[in-house]
């Protein structure tokens, strides 16, 4: 029997990440976040003093690169990257545009997507990410698309960052957003965009608990409640 799959694209501060894991633990499913992935490929480069957009240098950092996925004891999914966990580091500010920047490399992108495909067919899944429904999963028994206007997005991603005791301000948080809607929707490889058959979810005006439901009944509505 084929495993239920459920892709959920969005921009950056959408509120992908946060939504999806409390769905997917509301629904049974197995949460994979796809950018944790790459903000993982991100912060090797960082801590090996190779320049973001250096294709070259990044690609041959990749055979040196192991990541895993997994689950704490409280049920919270961890990054462990060569044997140490990196949940926390990969979600520093200067991470997000070096995983912008190295997402937009095909090799990249190619030594990650197996990993994500793999998982898809081991579980039922709910996987976010920028390409999941155009790339990863196309054939996704239900794909939607998060978003909110910029403003709300860098608002909720600096509450994020404050409420990790990350110095950082509004204006700094929405400047790195701007410039990473801009390299994610202008790659040549895999662009942000929403999937021709997707549910375009707009939650500017949502707060979380109705985002939360508006999920559910999506997945619900599409007979993928287990």
């Amino acid at each position: 029997m084929k495993n239920i799959s459920v892709a959920l694209d969005g921009p950056a501060g959408a509120g992908k990440s946060t939504l999806a894991k409390k769905t997917a633990e509301h629904f049974g499913f197995f949460y994979v976040d796809t950018g944790a992935l790459y903000r993982c490929v991100g912060l090797f480069a960082f801590r090996n003093n190779i320049t973001s957009k250096d294709k070259e240098d990044v690609c041959a950092l990749l055979p040196q690169i192991v990541i895993e996925m997994m689950y704490d004891d409280s049920g919270i999914q961890r990054m462990v990257m060569c044997g140490e966990d990196v949940t926390d580091a990969i979600r520093a500010p200067e991470i997000s545009n070096y995983a912008s920047d190295v997402s937009a490399i095909p090799e990249v992108r190619d030594f990650l997507l197996s990993m994500q495909r793999e998982m898809a067919v081991k579980y039922n899944v709910l996987m976010d990410g920028r390409d999941i429904g155009t790339v990863v999963l196309p054939d996704a028994d239900l794909k939607i698309f998060i978003t909110a206007d910029v403003d709300a997005r860098a608002n909720r991603r600096y509450l994020e960052l404050v409420a990790r005791g990350v110095d950082t301000t509004f204006e700094d948080v929405r400047a790195d957003m701007i410039i990473r809607d801009k390299n994610d929707s202008e790659r040549d490889v895999a662009p942000l965009r929403a999937a021709d058959d997707a549910v375009i979810l707009d939650t500017t005006n949502l707060n979380f608990e109705e985002s939360f439901i508006a999920i559910c009944d999506l997945i619900s509505s599409a007979g993928l409640s287990t």
